[in-house]
């Protein structure tokens, strides 16, 4: 089992902006080196999506059709657009008012210095990047059209590093908007943050969240045949130390557990989604809690998966999958559990009973293993146990429902290795130092009403999400090493009345 690769097949426009003013010779000159800029940054491996380089645009009319084909194309995920010469920004108001893909606006040109002996108006007229992107950037700020801005010369190694964030961004923004969340029974009872507006989520996220009945689970389980059950449990020798009483006289245990994980697959598959959700509180005839099955959602198959209803960071979990590919580390859904208060040594233990994910990156080869649970009236579930391994500048980050609208809340966090065995946790854990210290993330984090729920990625930091927001049009609120609780909550303030505003119909 392997993630399928999110950015096969996927594109990203690149638009290059002039106009017919300077004759035939210097447009020749303008297509020439947008083949050589497009070229070598595909040629950088930093961008994980190819990059499209598309006629030159010099009429509004072009622009307008440039814009509508890419919004059109399922396999363009994003557009990019740099002014080569003066490009006279009204031309592009109908294009822009059209697009329907996420924006990103170069600033580069072509040559990296200026040639002090040689130049003359003739090399003026054809490198003009820095005018023409000021004209096409007032024009895009006027609109509101949300975009990612990058500045910098095309070789140099920063300036493919931020389109290709931005570019995962993409991704994770096209797999949110293909979304199907396969949710087995409704929310844990009685709690808050994990309820929120599936209607909602789908116009804003693209995401549909939908039930199914457990059931109907308990029969693709029943339907499972013994060669998938022990395919699976071949993949476990490999991947995984089992303790061994699961291959003794606890077998019946992981025979179950494997079974459950195929029968998840299995319906999931037949159903195009890539996320699902359950809760230990409706569970019908299953014999266990799901426990390594769902773990190995993210590592395995790339799709999110959350626990007790809560289907908003099974989508974050997807989404940082997605934008996370190919790089090391990964996604998964965590849960804040116990503070470390020692002083120099202030941590948060994050965990979750069952469904912490592996991909994210092990300290040692995870142990499947076998133990009680006191809550959910099942058999002992079989689950995979591991300490994640040190990550600088991890993310978690929480979706809330705050009646509105939807806000996204990032703590960027160091994970660590614990002080001690941890020997007596059956469950999978991360220790990670929150920013800028325990006390002062903390209060910020309840200011905002994040959830006790998140999505850690220990693939891309804040910088993808940052992009993924702006795409989203949502509320990010970063908590990192420069935030004060004070100026947090001004910000939080601010954001109110900024989306309130923003956000009328």
């Amino acid at each position: 089992m392997t993630m399928a690769n999110p950015f096969e097949g996927k594109e990203i426009w690149f638009g290059v902006g002039s106009q017919d003013l300077y004759g035939e010779e210097a447009l020749r000159q303008v297509a020439a080196q947008s083949v050589e800029i497009v070229d070598a940054l595909n040629a950088t491996g930093a961008i994980p999506v190819k990059l499209v380089l598309k006629p030159t645009l010099k009429s509004s009319d072009a622009v307008k059709n440039f814009m509508v084909d890419a919004s059109a194309d399922p396999s363009c995920i994003g557009v990019i657009t740099w002014m080569h010469t003066f490009s006279p920004a009204k031309m592009w108001i109908r294009g822009l008012e059209a697009l329907k893909k996420p924006l990103l606006q170069l600033n580069t040109q072509h040559h990296f210095e200026i040639p002090w002996e040689t130049i003359d108006m003739d090399f003026m007229n054809l490198n003009q990047a820095a005018h023409g992107d000021r004209e096409y950037g007032y024009i895009v700020t006027r609109l509101g059209v949300p975009r990612k801005i990058v500045v910098g010369h095309y070789t140099d190694p920063e300036v493919a590093q931020k389109i290709g964030t931005w570019a995962r961004a993409c991704a994770g923004w096209d797999a949110s908007n293909t979304m199907k969340v396969m949710r087995w029974g409704d929310n844990m009872r009685n709690v808050a943050v994990t309820e929120g507006d599936k209607t909602e989520a789908e116009r804003v996220f693209g995401a549909s969240i939908n039930t199914w009945a457990v059931n109907e689970l308990v029969d693709y389980v029943n339907r499972v045949k013994d060669d998938q059950v022990k395919a699976l449990i071949e993949d476990y020798k490999t991947k995984y130390d089992i303790a061994p009483e699961l291959l003794d006289a606890r077998y019946d245990a992981l025979f179950t557990a494997a079974k459950e994980e195929a029968g998840m697959v299995n319906m999931m598959n037949d159903n195009g989604t890539t996320a699902g959700v359950d809760n230990f509180e409706d569970l019908g005839t299953l014999g266990q809690l799901p426990g390594v099955g769902p773990q190995r959602f993210p590592s395995e198959y790339g799709w999110g998966f959350s626990a007790e209803g809560d289907w908003k960071t099974a989508v974050l979990v997807r989404i940082g999958a997605v934008m996370g590919y190919g790089l090391e580390g990964g996604a998964s859904l965590m849960e804040d559990y116990s503070y470390n208060f020692a002083p120099g040594a202030e941590m948060i233990l994050g965990s979750h009973m069952l469904e912490v994910s592996p991909s994210v990156g092990t300290i040692a080869k995870p142990k499947l293993e076998i133990h009680p649970l006191g809550i959910g009236g099942k058999d002992d579930p079989v689950r995979l146990v591991f300490t994640v391994a040190p990550k600088h500048d991890a993310v978690v980050v929480s979706m809330s429902d705050v009646r509105e609208r939807f806000r996204l809340l990032m703590n960027v966090v160091d994970v660590v290795e614990p002080a001690g065995s941890l020997k007596q946790l059956p469950c999978a854990r991360a220790l990670w130092e929150p920013r800028p210290s325990l006390k002062e993330s903390a209060e910020c984090w309840l200011r905002a009403g994040g959830s006790h729920h998140t999505c850690m990625t220990t693939s891309v930091g804040r910088e993808a999400w940052e992009d993924f927001a702006r795409i989203a049009g949502v509320e990010l609120a970063t908590i990192d090493e420069n935030t004060t609780p004070r100026e947090f909550e001004r910000e939080l303030e601010i954001n109110e009345m900024y989306h309130r505003l923003n956000n009328r119909h």
